[in-house]
């Protein structure tokens, strides 16, 4: 049987990590998503670093590139339950 993600773990302390470490505002993030056609704000944003927006896998993979890492980074650190 497949181990499950835990429910009340979110991805949102790496994805602000690598935005800080990118350099990049909330606001210079969702701006650059917009020109890519995804309809993202700076709130969106603020949402997803603190884990409370689900995030599209269209999304993901955008921010992926923008902050030159992998999908596999945004997981570092998550745990699976047992």
């Amino acid at each position: 049987m497949a181990k499950k993600l835990k429910q009340d773990i979110s991805i949102g302390a790496n994805l602000k990590k690598y935005r800080q470490a990118s350099g990049l505002t909330q606001d210079e993030v969702a701006s650059r998503l917009q020109v890519q056609g995804l309809d993202i704000v700076q709130k969106i944003i603020s949402e997803m670093e603190l884990g409370t927006y689900s995030i599209r896998v269209s999304v993901l993979l955008a921010l992926a590139d923008l902050y030159g890492v992998t999908v596999q980074d945004f997981f570092e650190g998550i745990e699976r339950e047992a």
